[in-house]
């Protein structure tokens, strides 16, 4: 499969790269400085650009059978690269044809706000990651209205510990008592799993430990 990758030099995209190139697809790994991403493979591409140019995303979708989001904004919290960058892939994707999308997002988006705990709800998304909680729910929106074939991915608190292929997954609607963090590695790998097949497609998927 021809998959793109946007933020793929951030730290789930690289993995996910990585994951991707391993289950023997051709990755275009699209990133302002995607040279930076340190991976030499002769079925990866590199393109540089930046996903808040619709011009080069459209450019840069066309003739690609699936695209991988996992738009980040480093410490940024006031950035809207993940709803921006989102709704271009999407009109990109539109206008080339192109239907399988597979979007991470976050746990506590939608109706998966039950599962966090008091710590999340209430001091990181309800304050100090507001801005970015509230990006990520008008990210899932777009996902969603998008009419392509969709998968969100909703993954908890990210840890650079190895992936042990543990995790939960499509955590139910409400279930607590979960530790909230699961490992980038093993994002990384679900997010590759989501193409394999239509199993998970048009659901938004709760992931954690």
């Amino acid at each position: 499969m021809n998959v793109i990758v946007f933020g793929a030099t951030g730290s789930v995209g690289k993995l996910a790269v990585e994951r991707l190139l391993a289950e023997g697809h051709q990755v275009t790994a699209f990133a302002r400085s995607p040279e930076s991403i340190g991976i030499e493979h002769p079925q990866l591409r590199k393109q540089p650009g930046d996903a808040m140019d619709a011009n080069s995303v459209s450019a840069a979708v066309k003739g690609h059978d699936s695209v991988v989001v996992v738009l980040g904004a480093g410490a940024s919290r006031s950035s809207r690269v993940r709803s921006e960058g989102t709704l271009n892939v999407v009109r990109a994707m539109q206008q080339h044809g192109v239907s399988r999308l597979i979007c991470q997002t976050t746990l506590g988006a939608g109706e998966s706000w039950g599962n966090l705990n008091f710590f999340w709800k209430r001091i990181m998304f309800g304050l100090l990651l507001r801005p970015v909680f509230v990006d990520h729910q008008l990210q899932e929106m777009l996902v969603r209205a998008s009419g392509l074939d969709w998968t969100i991915v909703r993954p908890s608190a990210l840890t650079d510990a190895p992936a042990d292929g543990a995790y939960k997954v499509d955590i139910p609607v409400g279930e607590t008592g979960l530790t909230l963090k699961i490992a980038r590695a093993d994002v990384a790998e679900f997010l590759a799993r989501c193409l394999r097949g239509p199993t998970f497609m048009r659901r938004a998927v709760a992931i954690s430990h």
